[in-house]
């Protein structure tokens, strides 16, 4: 059947990467790659790193460091890229987007687009995934910052959301709630979000997000909708007590599926391309628990079922990608993490 091990080969583009986070398949067949440390990396299409300069200064402890690393949908003609990543002091951080010009391996005209209000002083639940939406506004998620679980329900503060802003920074005027103290949030009450996709088919917004002990989720983005958290889970705490007895309210919205126990879901993807027909319209989801990636068969936006992939590498899987060639991209994440590609067997073999 399409998607078994002998349908596919995997490749080792490069390695020696540092716990990296995020990777940015580019149209010459080069990649962008951040690694959680703070650095921002150019890869060949061959492989070779090459370290690029004029990045901020970032907060690195705990889950802090380097997140998204995102290019312009126009980046061939105007070279930005946007970066998200932990800023600030221990007692007084959060996630931040930064948008630059990617010049002769520097970034240059660096500008601060966002910083999530309130600051906190934990180390942990950041967010930080970037996507860009087919009308231009750039999506931004965030963490409820594990100790402030309670703001995800709070329009007031920018922890446990998913942020809208323009390319430049500006609030879009048809944003949900223009007169809450956070004209930026776009959906609430989420605990960790690691993936955001888009369906680019329909147009489907996916995130997924994780659970304390179970209850990890994926969620279908619709602006101004609530999505629970800690009003409702389906997990618990990780001492076992309940964080609440609820799974449903009324008003608040319910996964497409969740994970009980967790996954610890990492890096998404949608598959839109042409090397793998059986695979066009499933979404691919980083288990970092399981050291495989969860292969999820959509029929729009209802999962019919799950499987799972790439366990021969087991390793961690940080990111997972399409790219416009075709193929689907790993990172994995270690010491020594490695960027891998998914090529069809049948192409590997006319090699």
């Amino acid at each position: 059947l399409p998607g078994l091990a002998a349908d596919y080969i995997l490749q080792t583009v490069a390695e020696g990467l540092h716990h990296p986070w995020s990777v940015a398949p580019l149209a010459d067949g080069s990649f962008l790659v951040t690694e959680r440390r703070g650095r921002l990396l150019h890869l060949s299409a061959e492989g070779e790193q090459t370290v690029i300069s004029g990045v901020p200064d970032t907060y690195v402890a705990g889950q802090g460091g380097f997140f998204d690393i995102l290019p312009h949908p126009d980046f061939a003609s105007n070279r930005l890229v946007y970066l998200s990543y932990a800023r600030g002091t221990p007692g007084s951080n959060g996630t931040a987007v930064e948008r630059a010009i990617l010049r002769d391996g520097e970034l240059v005209e660096r500008e601060l687009l966002l910083e999530v209000d309130p600051p906190k002083d934990t180390p942990q639940h950041y967010g930080g995934r970037l996507l860009f939406l087919p009308d231009g506004s750039l999506l931004v998620a965030t963490g409820d910052g594990f100790e402030y679980r309670e703001a995800a329900q709070d329009l007031e503060s920018e922890l446990g959301k998913v942020l809208r802003i323009q390319d430049d920074g500006a609030v879009p005027d048809d944003n949900p709630f223009p007169a809450s103290a956070s004209r930026r949030v776009w959906t609430y009450g989420h605990r960790n979000t690691q993936g955001l996709a888009l369906n680019g088919d329909s147009g489907s917004v996916y995130l997924h997000e994780h659970g304390p002990r179970g209850g990890d989720e994926l969620n279908v983005l619709q602006a101004g909708a609530n999505y629970g958290w800690p009003a409702i889970t389906y997990g618990v705490d990780y001492s076992g007590a309940y964080v609440s007895p609820f799974t449903h309210l009324e008003g608040m919205a319910q996964p497409a599926t969740y994970w009980v126990p967790s996954i610890a879901p990492s890096g998404m993807a949608w598959y839109g391309g042409d090397k793998f027909p059986a695979w066009r319209g499933d979404l691919f989801i980083g288990a970092l628990v399981n050291r495989e990636v969860r292969r999820l068969d959509m029929v729009g936006d209802e999962v019919l079922s799950e499987s799972a992939l790439f366990g021969e590498l087991d390793e961690r899987i940080r990111d997972v990608r399409s790219g416009e060639d075709g193929y689907l991209y790993l990172l994995t994440d270690s010491g020594q993490g490695k960027l891998v590609r998914v090529v069809p067997a049948r192409e590997a073999g006319a090699d």
